[in-house]
Formats: structure tokens, C-alpha cells, sequence
């Protein structure tokens, strides 16, 4: 008995919904690279994802762009973020939730929104791991 394919093919007439949301996640991911505090990689790895079930063609064009391709493959290999990245996340959460804790008027929403904040630079510190620059000629 075998397992079940991860990530089965979609049904024909689901492939171009899936196509869509990868285009709709890649636009997410644009925006990420040129907002402060607004992440693109998420988005990135979700429309290559969407892409690989709608079609593969698409998803090979996003692996093909130079930095964005390079982050995907990253991600799905399990090699992390290089430090300086982990850097700028964390620098980006701090920044965005100390500009915005002010215009959440309840005091425990003010609390709930530093608590995620600090989730997520918890999450960057202790869960991805950091990927170590290649030293050159390797």
C-alpha cells in the first residue's frame, strides 16, 4: 500500500483557479519587496506553490526569477534565512508594531498586538534557521 501524493494535481477545472491565486500571491510578494514591514517570501513560496498545482510551466517561470527563485528554492530546501534577512524581519516587526500600537484603542488589544509582534520575531529567532554565508570559492 502506498501513500497518498502531498500535493495531488489539480482537477482540470481547478487549474486555472490555482493559476490565479499564484498570480494574486505573487503580486502580494511584489508588494513585500518594496513595503516596509510587509513580507514578500511568504507570498513567493504560496504562489509557487499555488503554481505547481495549477501549472508547472508557471511555477518554473517564478523559480526562474534571480532573487525571488533563489528564496523559494531556499525555503523548500530547509536552509533558513541569512542573518542579515532575520535582521531586517525582526527590525520591520518592531518598527510596525510600534507604530501602530497606538491607533489600537483598548489596552488589550494594544497587549494582543506587541504579543504577536513578539511571536514573530520568535518565531524568525528560534524556529527558521540561519543560513551561514558561503565562504567564497565553495
Amino acid at each position: 500500500m502506498t501513500a497518498p501524493d502531498p500535493t495531488p494535481a489539480a482537477t482540470p477545472r481547478r487549474r486555472p483557479l490555482w493559476v490565479a491565486a499564484g498570480f494574486l500571491m505573487t503580486g502580494l510578494g511584489v508588494l513585500g519587496l518594496l513595503l516596509p514591514g510587509f513580507p514578500g517570501t511568504v507570498w513567493f513560496v504560496l504562489a509557487a506553490a499555488a503554481f505547481s498545482r495549477g501549472d508547472p510551466r508557471w511555477e518554473a517561470w517564478l523559480l526562474s526569477r534571480p532573487v525571488i527563485g533563489a528564496l523559494v528554492r531556499d525555503y523548500r530546501a530547509g536552509l533558513g534565512m541569512p542573518l542579515r534577512a532575520k535582521w531586517i524581519a525582526c527590525a520591520c516587526i518592531v518598527v510596525a508594531v510600534a507604530f501602530s500600537v497606538g491607533r489600537i484603542p483598548a489596552l488589550i488589544g494594544q497587549i494582543a498586538w506587541v504579543l504577536v509582534g513578539l511571536a514573530g520575531v520568535a518565531y524568525i529567532t528560534m524556529k527558521i534557521p540561519t543560513r551561514r554565508a558561503q565562504e567564497p570559492g565553495a
